[in-house]
């Protein structure tokens, strides 16, 4: 695959580079997206589960199914693309905002990132807002209650109706306007206010590219379209950079 000569005289000229990734990165690490054709979604009804009322209403059926959502984390392992962005450190200021919650885009080596979704290797105490690492809480099967309050332990994770929390959405919106080449990587853009970033930094005047397996919403947007495994083109474009810089 030969990239446009567009790209490679920005990756020339780049200083920063942000990339945006979704669920369809992690696919290639084992993890089953939500929306794809093997998506979790398929096998349980996203509604029962992943939102604050399922929790109080049944809230040991939802810390079961995260358990075992970990289990399938903590088997997986970062797969090229995530280690191709981690690389690049050594040549850009990379970040890396990412809707994922699986942690491994930091087990790839990748310093700087902004978990928009959160991050399913942390828990919190919903009365008095405690965060628990996973680790605290590796065998238990039923939720276990705060230690310091006897609040219900939850996952740190966006459910259906929350907003997002903390820093990492004004933080990637700061990296968007400062960025010269976004990447989107493995995501439909459709889920908002996340899919702003890409946006934002296209309106700032990045260089906006995508990579993934098929055409999306934001495939309208972009100024170039890479379709076909991230884990595949992104080492060709560390590749490329190794090349340019030495």
């Amino acid at each position: 695959m030969e990239l446009k000569k567009e790209l490679i005289e920005k990756l020339k000229s780049a200083d920063s580079l942000l990339f945006f990734t979704g669920a369809g990165i992690s696919a290639e690490s084992g993890i089953a997206t939500f929306r794809g054709k093997d998506g979790l979604w398929n096998k349980l009804k996203p509604e029962e589960l992943a939102n604050f009322n399922a929790f109080m209403k049944n809230p040991d059926m939802v810390w079961e199914w995260y358990q075992y959502r970990r289990k399938i984390v903590e088997e997986s392992v970062p797969n090229k693309g995530h280690l191709a962005i981690a690389e690049l450190q050594n040549y850009y200021k990379v970040y890396v905002s990412t809707q994922n919650v699986d942690n491994l885009h930091a087990r790839a080596g990748s310093k700087n990132i902004e978990e928009l979704h959160g991050s399913i290797v942390r828990n919190f105490c919903i009365n008095c807002k405690t965060f628990y690492e996973h680790q605290d809480f590796l065998f238990e099967n039923k939720v276990p209650r705060c230690p310091k309050c006897g609040g219900l332990i939850r996952p740190d994770v966006v459910w259906f109706g929350e907003n997002l929390r903390g820093q990492a959405f004004p933080n990637s919106e700061k990296l968007a306007k400062q960025c010269d080449i976004c990447f989107v990587v493995g995501t439909t853009g459709i889920v908002y206010p996340a899919a702003y970033i890409p946006l934002t930094a296209k309106e700032y005047g990045a260089y906006l590219v995508e990579i993934n397996i098929e055409p999306t919403e934001m495939t309208y947007n972009v100024n170039y379209s890479l379709f076909g495994k991230s884990g595949e083109i992104l080492p060709k474009i560390l590749n490329l950079v190794k090349e340019i810089k030495n």
